[in-house]
This record gives C-alpha cells, structure tokens and sequence, in this order.
C-alpha cells in the first residue's frame, strides 16, 4: 500500500506556500499598496449594469459583431443565454467590467459548479490507473490567508444555471516580469464546453475572507475583510480547444485538457495583480511522473456540502494516476475531501532543493461523494496556451 501521510512533503509544501509571501499585506482600505482610485477601463457603474459609462471602443464592436447590442449589454443583456447568441469561440470572449456587481453579498450567494466534480465512466483504465487513494481530510488555511497562501483565491463568475465560484491561482508571466495578471484555474470555471459557450462576468477576489470569517459573520464583514486586494476582472481568457469541444457537465473526455489562463485586471485601477498580492507561482509543465513526486498539494475553496465556500482549505497527498477513456492523457488523482467551489484551485509541488512551490495542475473533478480529486498534467498544449496569454499582453 502506497504512502497517504507524506509528512515531509505535507510539512514542506505548506511552509514553502506561506514563505511565498511577501510582508506587503492589504492596508486598513483592503488593498496592498494602495492603488490610486481610478475609473476601470470598460466599467459601468452600479449593480447589474444600471448607468455608468460607455463600454470601451473595442469591446463595443465585438458585441456588435455579434448581434448584441452594447447598451443592452450593459444594462442586463448579459443576462440572456439563448444558445444562438452564446458566445463560444476562442476568439469571441468578452467580459466587459460591470462596476460594482460583485458586492459582497452576491459573492456569498454564488454557488459551486458541482456537477462538473462527478467523475464519470472511470472504465477507461490502459493500466495506468493506480489504486483510488484513502481520502485525505482537507485542513482549513491559517489565518489570514495573505500571509499563508497570498496566491490563491476565488473566481466568481455568471452562467446560466446562476451566479457561481471556483478556485485560482495567481502564475507569474515571463513578458512580463514581477507584473503578472496572469491567474490559473480550471477550463470549467470560464467554458460551459460543447454544450455551451464563455461565462460571463469573470472576476477573480485573491485572498477572498482573508480572516476566515463564517457566512454569519461575513454578513457584517467590511468590504477589505471580503476581498483584501480588490476585485480583478478577465480581460482576457483562453482555454484549451479539447475543453471547448468535449468538455462535458461531468468532465467527459475534455477533462484532461480542463485548464485556463485569465488574464486580469483591478475594477478600480491600481497597479499589477502580482504587484498588489506580492506574489505570483511558475508554473511546471516538466513535472515527473506521479511516482516521482513524494507530495502534491491542493488547494480552493469548497463550496458544496459540507462546506459553504467561506473558508480556504488544502490536501496534501502522494499523487497517483488516472486514466478516464483511451487516447485521453493521464491525469493526477490526490486523497482529498474538498468538493465543489474548489474546481480550478492550484495544485503544487515543492521543487527538489528549494524553498519554493511551482504550479502543476488544477483541480479539475471528482467523485460524487468526495473523497479525491483529480487534475490534468500539464502538457505542451497547457504550455502553449501559457505562452500565447504572456504574449499577449507582454509589456502592458
């Protein structure tokens, strides 16, 4: 029977996760640094798009393009998923910035996309699927979460089943160094797949309930206490062409390409999202095999029961393999009880020899009823997606 309690590599990652913080920490107005009040580009003033400002030039023609008339948009358009209109394409994302949608109170009201952690038919086995682990019972975060795992925090986003949450990660950008507004997460937490097209209203809170609060005590919470550093809408989002043509309400063969690269930005101006948290992990994409890490790491925020989605939490586990269909690649599977709402949440290795963790996957699904979770590797593709993010907006 293989190892479950790693203790070094539990003790290992959990240190090496905390030390990635900087002591720039959010100031008593919330935010690190505190960026200068200014007008986000693209954003309309008040909640679900009422008044506000024009969308900006770009944004505006793309919806055009598309049928969608920008000033119904704005105004609640968005709210319209007739399949037609739903935008699916690579290159048809938009996310114009709705100022002021994400209050505090819709965040805690956003649900868990639970029904992509179903794992499906697992009866695609080529030898190359290890035994299921023993469930590893997901610990909470230490408190606060800026000082313990800065990196990490929640994407709140709108589909048409309602307003829902996963987990991310905020990833360094190699074009644009010490500056990132590059965050990790899963394809499921941006894609419907190819049952749909791109979610809308993307946002991504790092650090989100810094304190740890409870649901109760988040209804009095201060606004800094909810989201620390900000609210960071996509501006930009990419995930795999696999995701977008297979991914399915449980996975479906897509899940082994479930990843995406957001690239965001502050809703109320400032400066980088790396900048302002004080930190941002490389990514592996030349992980060894899973009988070559002794520890993997994940961490999210659980949302479905017996969780609320008001606290951070983590698994450390020895990561074994699973295969879902021939021809799919094989994935990491991890012990862990966390559930919904954690979709998308980093998974870290320690780097043999340093005091450093590195980003090698994202929770992508699990069983029902909980217990592991597993992630894709990432590949080439995953590399390339990376890349074509960091080009993108290298030097801004």
């Amino acid at each position: 029977m293989r190892s479950i309690r790693p203790l070094l590599g539990a003790t290992g990652l959990a240190a090496a996760l905390a030390l990635t913080a900087t002591a720039c920490g959010p100031t008593e107005d919330g935010a690190a640094g505190k960026p200068a009040a200014s007008s986000p580009a693209g954003g309309q003033g008040g909640q679900d798009g009422q008044g506000g400002t024009e969308l900006p030039k770009d944004l505006a023609d793309k919806l055009k393009e598309h049928g969608v008339d920008p000033e119904k948009w704005k105004n609640g358009e968005w709210k319209n998923w007739d399949k037609d209109t739903w935008l699916r394409e690579a290159k048809d994302f938009v996310n114009p910035v709705i100022e002021g949608l994400w209050k505090p109170e819709r965040m805690q009201t956003a649900k868990s996309p639970q029904k992509t952690m179903a794992a499906g038919d697992l009866s695609g086995d080529q030898g190359v699927t290890d035994p299921e682990p023993r469930p590893i019972q997901a610990v909470p975060e230490a408190k606060p979460y800026h000082k313990n795992a800065a990196p990490v925090g929640k994407v709140f986003f709108d589909s048409p089943e309602g307003s829902m949450v996963c987990s991310a990660t905020v990833v360094k950008d190699p074009k644009n160094p010490g500056k990132s507004n590059l965050v990790w997460t899963a394809g499921h937490c941006v894609h419907a797949g190819k049952s749909g097209g791109w979610y809308r209203n993307i946002a991504f809170v790092p650090a989100y309930n810094d304190l740890g609060k409870s649901p109760a005590q988040l209804e009095n919470a201060r606004p800094q206490e909810i989201a620390p550093y900000g609210v960071y809408w996509a501006d930009w989002v990419a995930t795999s062409g696999e995701w977008i043509s297979q991914g399915g309400p449980t996975g479906g063969e897509g899940a082994p390409y479930d990843y995406a690269v957001m690239h965001v930005k502050p809703e109320n101006g400032g400066k980088s999202l790396e900048e302002t948290v004080g930190v941002a992990l490389d990514v592996d994409f030349q992980a060894p095999q899973a009988v070559g890490i002794p520890a993997m790491g994940a961490w999210g925020y659980p949302a479905a029961a017996p969780y609320d989605g008001a606290l951070m939490h983590k698994c450390v586990d020895r990561p074994g393999r699973l295969t879902l269909s021939p021809g799919t690649p094989t994935m990491w599977r991890i012990g862990c009880t966390m559930t919904g709402g954690s979709s998308g949440g980093g998974w870290f290795r320690e780097v043999p020899g340093e005091d450093r963790l590195v980003l090698v996957s994202n929770t992508s699904i699990g069983p029902v009823t909980a217990g592991w979770l597993a992630g894709p590797r990432l590949d080439e593709g995953a590399r390339g997606i990376y890349t074509m993010m960091s080009d993108k907006f290298a030097g801004r």
